[in-house]
Formats: structure tokens, sequence, C-alpha cells
């Protein structure tokens, strides 16, 4: 068994690692399971405990489809959270509108799903996440500085291929070992 998700891997632009930093260091003495920057991703699709011998039918799925769509790019355009301002879980970066993306995220869960693999309760909401929030002290100053660095225009990605990805966790955080990678058409 096999504990997987389906992304696209981000590596952080300056101003993004400039934004995370500013937010870390603003936040220190609040409790945050911040993410490392290395292991930034899009989440497409979270398996979670999967069996080995569906490995292979899985990355069948994904070749066909990758195969079929064309390299595209969106913007990470603002920061937001989950949960409440009341209760907040979840500080993430979002994505400005993309079709391309939209469509292929469909592709993956509908055809996932005609071999068991069924789709998430949430709609589909491309976004990064940069830590999960486990206690706030100061719930209106944490808020104030959401508000401050929701920022337009954060970072371009082109994407031109997703990744399989096994997540090992661990005490200290989890490893994220790329599996397969599927190329986009160019």
């Amino acid at each position: 068994m096999k504990r997987l998700f389906l992304a696209i891997k981000i590596t952080p632009n300056l101003k993004l690692n400039e934004l995370f930093q500013n937010l870390h260091d603003n936040l220190y003495y609040e409790k945050i399971k911040w993410v490392d920057l290395n292991n930034l991703h899009l989440t497409l699709k979270f398996f979670g405990e999967t069996e080995d011998a569906k490995i292979d039918g899985i990355c069948q799925f994904i070749e066909n489809i990758t195969s079929a769509t064309s390299a595209f790019s969106f913007n990470i355009s603002n920061i937001g959270i989950f949960g409440s301002n009341y209760n907040p879980s979840v500080i993430w970066l979002g994505c400005n509108e993309c079709s391309e993306l939209e469509t292929l995220a469909e592709k993956i869960l509908s055809e996932l799903k005609t071999i068991g693999f069924e789709r998430d309760r949430q709609n589909f909401v491309p976004h990064l996440s940069l830590g999960r929030i486990n206690h706030l002290t100061d719930k209106k100053r944490f808020n104030q500085l959401i508000d401050k660095n929701n920022i337009s225009a954060i970072q371009s990605v082109n994407v031109s291929e997703i990744f399989l990805f096994e997540s090992v966790l661990r005490k200290e955080g989890p490893i994220y070992n790329i599996l397969y990678s599927f190329k986009l058409k160019t």
C-alpha cells in the first residue's frame, strides 16, 4: 500500500518565497504547521492509501488523459483561508480562473471514477496549501496579516507535466516521492 496523490509540482519564485517568509516570520508565535516549500504542489486528485496492484491502472488512465492534453499555464494570484475568520484551518494560495486546469482536473476525476476512485465530496478548488493552523492566539492580527498580503499576481506557472506522488508521513513532516511523471502535449 502506498499513500498517493496526483499533482502539479510548483517551484516557488522569489515573490512567492518572500510572501511565505513574511507570513512565517510574522506568525512565528502561532501554532501553524508550515509546508516545506520544496513540497509545494497543486493537488489534482488525492488517492490516499492505494494497493500497489492498482497503480499501473491509475497510470494508464492518467497517461491517456495527459497525452491528449496540451501544456498550459495559470497564475497563482491570491491568499486565503479554509474555515472562517473565527476558526481558520488552512492558509492557502489560490489560482486565477484557468479553463485548461479545470478541464484537466475534471477529466482526471471523471475517468478515475470509472476504475473505482470516487470524487471528493467538495468541488475541485485549485490551491496550494501553505500552512495548517492548529491554534491562533491573535485571530484579529492573523486576519489583518492575511488581508495585507493578499497580492493579486504572485507567480505564473507553466504546466507541461503532472506527477504521481507517494506521500510518506513522518513526525518531522511528509516526504513526497515522485513515482511517475506524465507529460502534456507541447
